[in-house]
């Protein structure tokens, strides 16, 4: 079959160098070594994120391969390592001279994907944003699957976000919302409310708020306690200077400055009433 991808003829000599170096004839042949061990990297792709790139598809496919040829010579023993020389594939797809390509983003992928199969990696947290409801499909894809190569399951979070824009897209997307109430003088995190809205896969994908970064950071953490109580807004610390109220008039005055280096500001300039005269009336 003739495989056509995004930029093909960019990354095509890059691809084929890749395959040659662990003895693999083409894509074609790379994803035939997979589906002979009774998995398909592109249809798996395709499952986890409907609006993938084919050359995505393509890149975890040649990865794979590669993968199942190191396991063949005794260098892939994990599912760790196996996900780093998936990193192979995709850095062979970074078109030669990109940012992807210079910065090595397809073997970071990969390191990614080791760490969060390692034991010692207990959370993964997307920092979410404008681009929260795609990367909760990746996010999905990796409780689903991460779990059934490790013995303690990895807490997958999506963070960044206030309480109200966590639950919101925690409700849309089926996701739990984990509420919380950060102690800024013990810097303790308690889970004051877990709500899932959702019985499905969506569940497992907890999405926290944070008041500010401190919150936010904790809550990749593990110091934390549940409670049931209500939340209550942070109390902020209190100052060594004595705030005063200000009155009307200094409400409306600028700050000033006791800097000697600074300049006194500008008298503010007198305003002039103007009153409109009515246009005349025009005339035949």
């Amino acid at each position: 079959m003739a495989i056509t991808f995004e930029g093909y003829e960019r990354r095509i000599a890059q691809i084929n160098k890749a395959c040659e170096q662990y003895g693999i004839k083409d894509l074609e042949e790379a994803l035939k070594l997979c589906t002979d061990r009774g998995f398909n990297p592109y249809d798996i792709t395709t499952g986890i994120q409907s609006i993938a790139f084919e050359n995505a598809k393509w890149a975890y496919t040649l990865g794979c391969a590669i993968a199942l040829k190191k396991a063949e010579k005794g260098e892939v023993t994990t599912a760790s390592e196996a996900a780093a020389a998936i990193g192979e594939g995709l850095q062979a797809f970074c078109v030669p001279g990109s940012v992807a390509d210079d910065r090595k983003v397809g073997l970071g992928h990969g390191n990614l994907g080791a760490m969060l199969l390692g034991e010692d990696t207990e959370c993964f947290a997307f920092l979410a944003g404008h681009e929260s409801f795609a990367a909760a499909e990746g996010a999905i894809g990796i409780a689903n699957n991460a779990n059934k190569a490790r013995k303690k399951p990895l807490r997958v979070i999506l963070n960044g976000l206030g309480k109200d824009a966590a639950q919101i897209i925690a409700r849309i997307n089926g996701f739990t919302y984990v509420k919380t109430q950060f102690d800024y003088y013990t810097s303790e995190l308690k889970v004051v409310e877990t709500i899932p809205y959702s019985d499905g896969p969506r569940a497992k994908v907890n999405c926290y708020g944070a008041d500010d970064v401190r919150e936010g950071v904790a809550s990749c953490g593990t110091r934390t306690s549940t409670s049931r109580s209500p939340a209550t807004p942070p109390t902020p610390r209190a100052s060594s200077t004595p705030s005063r109220a200000p009155t009307s008039r200094s409400a409306r005055l600028p700050a000033r400055s006791t800097s000697p280096w600074r300049r006194a500001a500008a008298p503010a300039a007198r305003c002039t009433r103007t009153t409109w005269l009515p246009a005349p009336p025009p005339t035949a």
